[in-house]
């Protein structure tokens, strides 16, 4: 049994948009955390909790749930920063050539091996992630993720046509894969499994069609995708489904736009996609990294919001240039911030940190599992220092309230900052003392 000592911050309800003061926030100073022997967290105390507890005296840092990243691909680490192309031509120059070295299972064991830790490195404690075509990578994804104790959404990835060779697979190999990795793995320990469509252009009707099937045969599992990034793929997704209203359509035709649906980007959907989202209860995993490195164009979250749309936050690495979710989140202040200040887009650390916590664990029907520093969930945790140099040093000591010292530390920090990471309870993660 471990009790830490540090200041406590988390979200029990949603932020409102462009609201600072902390009514939605759970702000617990120079308080106690005490995790019991089952990874879960056994209470919340100001008092000192007694010799029977391993005490960590973290005095004057932050104890935060970790972080939930909805959209990362683990075989992209290698293409991150990969210069001068838009979504499309990136896709073909820089990641399908990286992912085909994935069907070698030693190549998926090494590499999901080194993407967990990389994302546990960062703060993220859970994910919904992507690895490749070949089952051999969602295989060796659930392995290391079951070796560290992660909450991991994620399955092999379909894809039947305009992808190069070694990463197309068939409609009746890839429903085989799939049935078997759900009876394997989903369900198991923490490992979820995602019915995974890349993208409408890369799965004929019928590779969709049966996806959908896949889905009604079985609601607990998740469906993830990716929707509206980039306007030239929004053009070749019309020309290639001339039949359906927009891209969107195009999965809610298939049957593949219900409660656990994890859609990245939707940047260019308009209002009768935002209602079908809503009807649905889809969210939308808002990529602002990314967006911003590929040029694909600006997410309006307010407006997302407003439809009733649940929105997460994810890295999206590769496409993405950081693992870190407060890099990602500076950058999806930005995002807002252009689409303009005079419209209600003030992203505040609330409604930000909110989305990639609490929110997050929500929209993925996790809530009772991760996401709030409660009795009774599972002890993922990220303890931070505030701090790490003389600028963000200098940012927080002239804060002037609870809002600025946070907002301050979510725009200026990132894993340098992360001074241990827990996963049920359990450590994974310390920085170098060095």
């Amino acid at each position: 049994m471990i009790a830490i000592h540090a200041d406590l911050l988390d979200f029990p309800s949603a932020p409102h948009w462009g609201v600072t003061d902390p009514q939605a926030v759970r702000w617990r100073p120079d308080h106690w955390l005490l995790v019991g022997d089952d990874g879960r967290i056994a209470g919340v105390q100001a008092a000192d909790p007694g010799p029977e507890w391993i005490r960590e005296d973290q005095r004057g840092r932050l104890l935060m749930p970790g972080f939930v990243d909805t959209h990362v691909h683990s075989p992209q680490l290698g293409v991150m920063a990969s210069f001068g192309t838009e979504l499309l031509d990136w896709l073909h120059t820089y990641t399908f050539p990286a992912e085909r070295a994935w069907a070698d299972p030693a190549v998926a064991a090494a590499g999901s091996a080194l993407f967990l830790d990389a994302l546990l490195a960062h703060g993220t404690t859970a994910a919904v992630v992507f690895p490749t075509v070949h089952k051999a990578s969602a295989e060796a994804l659930f392995e290391a993720a079951s070796e560290r104790g992660m909450r991991i959404v994620a399955g092999k990835v379909l894809m039947d046509r305009h992808a190069p060779d070694g990463l197309r697979d068939d409609v009746a190999g890839a429903e085989r894969d799939c049935v078997d990795l759900i009876q394997r793995w989903h369900g198991r320990g923490r490992n979820a499994y995602a019915v995974t469509v890349r993208f409408a252009p890369t799965s004929t009707p019928a590779q969709l069609a049966m996806a959908g099937a896949l889905c009604r045969a079985d609601p607990t599992l998740y469906l993830q995708t990716h929707v509206a990034e980039n306007r030239d793929e929004v053009r070749w997704v019309g020309e290639l489904f001339p039949r359906s209203r927009s891209y969107l359509d195009v999965y809610a035709g298939a049957g593949l736009l219900h409660a656990r649906s994890v859609l990245a980007h939707g940047i260019w959907l308009d209002a009768a996609d935002r209602a079908a989202l809503h009807e649905a209860g889809a969210q939308i995993a808002f990529c602002p990294s990314s967006n911003l490195f590929l040029g694909s164009g600006l997410f309006d979250w307010p407006a997302t919001a407003a439809a009733g749309v649940q929105v997460s936050v994810a890295s999206d690495v590769g496409g993405g240039t950081s693992l870190s979710m407060q890099r990602t989140l500076a950058d999806g202040y930005k995002v807002q911030a252009l689409l303009g200040k005079d419209s209600g887009h003030d992203l505040t650390a609330w409604v930000a940190l909110h989305a990639a916590t609490r929110g997050a664990a929500q929209a993925l029907q996790l809530g009772h599992e991760i996401g709030l520093l409660e009795p009774g969930l599972l002890a993922d945790l990220c303890l931070w220092d505030w701090s790490v140099g003389p600028v963000d040093g200098q940012r927080q000591r002239v804060a002037r309230d609870l809002h600025e010292k946070v907002f301050a530390w979510m725009l200026l920090s990132d894993e340098r900052h992360l001074v241990r990471t827990w996963v049920a309870g359990r450590q994974r993660y310390e920085r170098d003392r060095a």
